[in-house]
């Protein structure tokens, strides 16, 4: 006898074959228990277990109490008596069913067949598309609402709504009941009994149907691909500012903002407004915004920030006006800029409290500009009380200073010092064993991206500390020295013990800044007795004190005292290396500067010293080498152009060496010597035009260059132009008023040029200045007769008296060589050094440079009525010329007789 699925129903109270269990007749129930009991196990073995149930366990749960096997179906009121109930859900099957045992086991509802949904065009179309979503709940789908019995407390029943709509288990739909899936066989169908092959994965059903092919030209595609375009649009923008394009950068900006427009007004014509992308939006015009703000578009970049803050859809917007307020500051609107920055502070909450206090910062910044310290000194006092950093307690300090409050500075820089630094210590990069593994991690760790940060925040903390020592020092106390040794005090008590030794060396330099220098030698001599670094520092300075001082031996000595204590100290080294240049000794002097760059190629000083060293030994390769790598470190460096062009001029490669010092002029415009030396090179190559224009500007700048002066009068005289000349001459006259020789050279371009009326007075106040010249006493001698003047025989007789006093002099220095010295002849030495005097001083004005000497007609200068003097065709560009005197015509027979007197050429001017 066999159970129909039925038998663990929802509480139905009809038996299978529709006859009710409480009609049942107790004599059929007897009739039937023998085959209930033979049947019975493969129904329970199926029900509760796989395990086989004796008969002696059936009889056993046929016995037992009615609550043991009643909870399956809870009691009702009205239910039958506990016996009848026990038996209640078991069916007999009827004597035609004997043969088979399994007859209606699978018969279940046609709607659940799933075999034929694969051929359901209208489940296959609800699965592809959004037709599959499950509809609403309304009443007029069946079972949507389906009420199940619920055992209660008290044995009555509740009935529970599926809220999906979703038939529950074991309810009957339409007179059909659903199949008892819990206890059926996977795969199990009445397929399978037909021949069917076991698949319950549908592999037989073959591939899958192939995806939908992309539409290029639909809308949706087309807007995608736009928004993929204007996102790389923004990336390179933002790369080619982060290289340095700012001008690439602002155009892609602004090609994203163009496409980003377009993309919008495409979206809203495809679907709603709520679709669009305001991050892509946000992104664009922040963008934007940035990059009219690195091309310094200040007012484009405003315009557009105030777009994204009055966009309300823009969440935390209000942020940017930080960026607004920076812009303002850039623009020295101080107003406005404080305005947004207190805008953008209100606008963020206070869980941000790192962002806060950095535009408290940039107001206390602009307030300091402002010169408004007090609000300043309120908002770096607000950060230093709740989040102290290095700039904030730095400002802190300036804002006192400026204030000239004394105590709060000293404060300010006892909170400065404390600031914690938040680095590892230097002992984390030591190797604590021998361990090749720990000895790789230090060494991989001991230069990376972190080590550097830290050590820019150490060197930026220790800045910070010692330009704060220097600002206050000298007000906070009586006297700067008390006040360096506050702050010395202070800071040996903090976690920058090292900087103590700095302050003090920074205190030597002050009392050298103040010409003390005693003080300072006193100071520096205080480290000789500390550690090796102070003392080698120290001893470096008063070696530099020492030799600017021209005292050699010490400086050598202290530089010996440095570099014994810091033999990699390079700057000790040159030190040294210079006291021995000092010496004379090159080639030991260029040993040093090669250690000292040894052991810091960086070390200019050494790199130039060595040049210098090699050009003195003559080693013109090996110094020009030198020079070059030094340009090629200091791309601007005046001296190191000079001595490039020098070398080169030694080289006797004059074409370089104007190449390198017309980029030197590049550099120093104005450096006069650089100019004459330009003009020098021209010069010697036979360029008088560009000679001229480079002596000319040197003789601008620095008008009192005796040697570009008289180049330019040699020029001016070469070219005809003697009256320009004078005034060249003029200004030597007056730079050197001793000498003589300037003085006859403008009374010479007077005479040149015809004025000689003007030549003459200038002659005679030469004789007056200096009455014992021969060369001017000459000159008015023949000016005098080719004029007719009556003084030309009163000039006659001092010259021969003075050539005769010459002779004499002469004649009295040979013999004053074997005199014995007696009273006569101390009074002839005296005599004769007076006259020597006079002789030295004439010949000074006789040493004219060979410029002047190759001049024409100036071997020839009593020749004043000849034909060489004046051409008459020349127009002179100041004027018309003085008409020479006619007496001068009468005369010539006289000229010439007086020209033929033989006269040294030491008496004749050059």
């Amino acid at each position: 006898m066999a159970l129909s699925p039925e038998a663990y129903s929802d509480g139905d109270n009809d038996d299978h074959d529709g006859i009710p269990r409480g009609r049942r007749q107790q004599g059929q129930l007897r009739h039937h228990y023998l085959e209930i009991s033979m049947s019975l196990p493969c129904f329970l073995g199926s029900a509760y277990g796989n395990e086989p149930t004796s008969r002696s366990a059936l009889r056993r749960v046929l016995d037992s109490p009615p609550h043991r096997v009643a909870r399956a179906a809870p009691r009702s009121p009205c239910s039958p008596p506990r016996e009848v109930k026990m038996m209640q859900n078991v069916h007999l099957a009827p004597e035609t069913d004997e043969d088979d045992l399994y007859s209606g086991y699978n018969d279940y509802n046609p709607a659940y067949d799933t075999e034929d949904l694969e051929n359901d065009t209208v489940f296959q179309q609800a699965i592809r598309t959004s037709h599959g979503r499950r509809p609403p709940i309304t009443a007029k789908i069946p079972s949507t609402v389906v009420t199940r019995p619920v055992a209660t407390r008290y044995g009555s029943k509740t009935s529970l709504a599926s809220s999906m709509g979703r038939p529950v288990t074991g309810a009957i739909q339409d007179g059909v009941t659903r199949p008892m899936t819990a206890v059926r066989a996977a795969g199990f169908t009445k397929a399978a009994l037909r021949g069917s092959a076991f698949d319950p994965l549908g592999q037989s059903r073959g591939p899958a149907p192939p995806l939908e092919v992309k539409n290029k030209d639909s809308p949706e595609e087309k807007i995608r691909q736009l928004e993929k375009k204007v996102n790389e649009l923004v990336e390179e923008s933002c790369i080619a500012n982060s290289c340095g394009d700012l001008k690439l950068a602002l155009e892609k900006a602004k090609d994203a903002g163009r496409k980003e427009r377009v993309l919008v007004r495409q979206r809203e014509q495809v679907t709603t407004p709520e679709n669009i992308n305001l991050d892509l939006t946000y992104s664009v015009l922040f963008n934007l915004a940035s990059q009219y703000s690195a091309n310094e578009m200040y007012a484009e970049a405003l315009n557009t920030y105030q777009v994204i803050v009055k966009n309300k859809m823009f969440i935390n917007a209000g942020r940017l006006k930080v960026n607004m307020g920076n812009i303002y500051l850039k623009q020295r609107n101080y107003s406005k800029a404080i305005k947004f920055y207190r805008m953008a502070l209100d606008q963020i909450p206070s869980v941000h409290k790192e962002m806060r206090i950095k535009i408290m910062q940039n107001i206390g910044v602009t307030f300091i500009k402002t010169g408004q310290y007090s609000d300043a000194i309120n908002s770096f006092e607000h950060i230093m009380s709740t989040a102290p950093n290095l700039k904030a307690g730095f400002n802190l300090i300036l804002s006192y200073f400026a204030v000239g409050d004394r105590e709060k500075m000293k404060k300010a820089f006892q909170k400065l010092i404390t600031v914690p630094l938040e680095i590892d210590e230097d002992d984390k990069y030591i190797s604590p064993s021998d361990d090749p593994h720990t000895n790789l991690v230090i060494e991989a760790i001991k230069n990376d991206h972190l080590r550097q940060m830290e050590r820019e925040r150490k060197a930026m903390a220790e800045k910070y500390i010692m330009t704060a020592a220097k600002l206050i020092a000298p007000v906070i106390e009586t006297s700067f020295a008390v006040g360096y040794d506050w702050c010395v005090e202070v800071v040996k008590a903090s976690q920058y013990v090292e900087l103590a030794n700095d302050l003090e060396i920074n205190k030597a330099i002050t009392y050298l800044r103040q010409k003390d220098f005693n003080q300072a030698v006193e100071t520096l001599k205080m480290f000789e007795k500390k550690d090796s670094r102070v003392k080698s520092a120290a001893a470096t300075n008063l070696s530099f004190l020492y030799y600017l001082e021209n005292e050699f031996a010490q400086a050598s000595s202290y530089a010996d005292l440095a570099v014994n204590s810091d033999r990699y100290n390079p700057s000790a080294l040159t030190n040294k290396g210079n006291t021995v240049f000092a010496n004379g000794d090159y080639e030991k002097a260029a040993e040093f500067y090669k250690e000292a760059l040894r052991n810091d190629s960086s070390c200019t000083e050494a790199l130039y010293n060595i040049g210098l060293t090699y050009k003195k030994l003559n080693r013109l390769d090996e110094a020009l080498d030198c020079f070059l790598k030094l340009h090629a470190i200091l791309r601007n460096s005046a001296q190191v152009l000079c001595q490039i062009a020098s070398v080169y001029e030694l080289m006797e490669d004059p074409n370089q060496a104007i190449e390198w010092l017309m980029q030197l002029i590049s550099v120093v415009p104005t450096d006069s010597r650089a100019l004459s030396k330009l003009g020098e090179l021209y010069d010697s190559e036979g360029d008088k035009s560009q000679a001229f224009q480079y002596y000319y500007e040197s003789y601008r700048y620095f008008p009192s260059n005796i040697g570009v002066i008289e180049w330019l009068g040699a020029y001016y005289i070469d070219t005809q132009f003697c009256e320009k000349a004078i005034q060249y001459f003029e200004r030597a006259a007056l730079i050197q008023p001793t000498q003589v020789k300037w003085q006859l050279m403008v009374a010479s371009c007077f005479r040149r040029s015809g004025n000689y009326q003007k030549a003459l007075d200038t002659y005679k106040d030469i004789h007056r200045k200096f009455p014992e010249n021969v060369e001017c006493l000459r000159f008015l001698v023949r000016l005098c007769t080719d004029i007719g003047l009556k003084e030309v025989q009163e000039y006659a007789t001092k010259l021969k008296r003075l050539e005769k006093m010459k002779e004499i002099k002469e004649q009295r220095i040979k013999s004053g060589r074997d005199s014995s010295g007696g009273p006569r002849g101390r009074r002839e030495g005296s005599a004769g050094s007076d006259s020597g005097q006079n002789c030295s001083a004439s010949s000074k004005g006789e040493q004219l440079s060979a410029k002047l000497r190759a001049l024409p007609g100036t071997n020839e200068p009593y020749e004043s009525s000849s034909h060489k003097e004046i051409d008459a065709s020349y127009v002179d560009p100041l004027g018309p010329q003085v008409e020479r005197p006619k007496t001068a015509a009468k005369k010539r027979i006289e000229e010439d007789d007086f020209a033929d007197e033989e006269l040294g050429d030491d008496l004749l001017p050059e």
